[in-house]
C-alpha cells in the first residue's frame, strides 16, 4: 500500500516565528523525501468562536519550493516597493510557464 505524502508531517529543519499584532507568521524550512529543501509560510490568527465560547487559531499556509524562490522574492520586493513609494516596479512577471490560476 502506498503511503500518502503529507508535507505538514515533515520535520522542521529550521523555524522562525514573527509576531505581528494579532497575527503570528511562521517560516518553517522542511525537506522532501528527495532531500530538496522548501519552506512554508503560515499565518496564524487567534479568533473567538461565539457559538462555543472558545478561542481557536485560523491558519493559512503556502508552500514555496527552491525553484520559485527568485520569482517569489522579486514579486515580494516589487509589491513592497509599490506600497512604500507608489511607483510600479520594473519587474517582468514570467507567466508563460505557469498554469492558469484557479479562481478562489
Amino acid at each position: 500500500m502506498e503511503e500518502s505524502f503529507n508535507k505538514d508531517n515533515r520535520e522542521d529543519i529550521f523555524s522562525l516565528a514573527i509576531r505581528a499584532g494579532k497575527r503570528t507568521y511562521f517560516f518553517d524550512v522542511k525537506e522532501t523525501r528527495g532531500g530538496e529543501k522548501f519552506f512554508t509560510i503560515t499565518e496564524s490568527k487567534r479568533k473567538f468562536n461565539s457559538d462555543s465560547g472558545k478561542f481557536f487559531f485560523e491558519k493559512h499556509k503556502i508552500f514555496l519550493y527552491k525553484e520559485d524562490f527568485e520569482k517569489f522574492l522579486n514579486g515580494l520586493q516589487g509589491v513592497i516597493e509599490f506600497i512604500e513609494t507608489g511607483k510600479k516596479p520594473e519587474i517582468a512577471l514570467d507567466n508563460q510557464d505557469e498554469p492558469e490560476s484557479e479562481e478562489l
